[in-house]
């Protein structure tokens, strides 16, 4: 799902990098699993859409067409997620495995003999 969060371009330019004028337009992007917006920044380019998230440095891609961009950008944040998300687990487990978590086990057990936890 995208949606056009605001018409307003923005101008960057850096003379110092010599870099071009260009222009981007702020697009959010909502990941439809997790329902969190993202901003992305689009720009015409000569032959073309090119487009990046910020937050996100692994998501940035071109495109023919602006459409074909947001989409895109669309998946590749969804497939961007979805690799962290999974490193994460895989850290989880890890940390399991090695024990880095007993303490919150311990914490708990020690909760539950206080009385502090109440059996649903």
């Amino acid at each position: 799902m995208t949606r056009i969060a605001s018409e307003q371009i923005t101008n960057d330019s850096a003379p110092e990098q010599h870099i071009k004028h260009t222009q981007f337009q702020s697009v959010e992007i909502v990941d439809e699993v997790f329902e969190e917006p993202y901003t992305a920044y689009v720009t015409k380019e000569s032959v073309g859409w090119r487009g990046w998230l910020p937050d996100i440095p692994e998501v940035e891609c071109a495109a023919k067409t602006k459409t074909a961009l947001l989409k895109n950008l669309t998946v590749k944040l969804r497939e961007a997620l979805a690799a962290r998300e999974e490193v994460w687990d895989q850290q989880l487990e890890e940390d399991i495995k090695a024990g880095k978590l007993d303490y919150l086990r311990e914490e708990t057990l020690e909760e539950i003999k206080a009385g502090k936890v109440i059996d649903l």
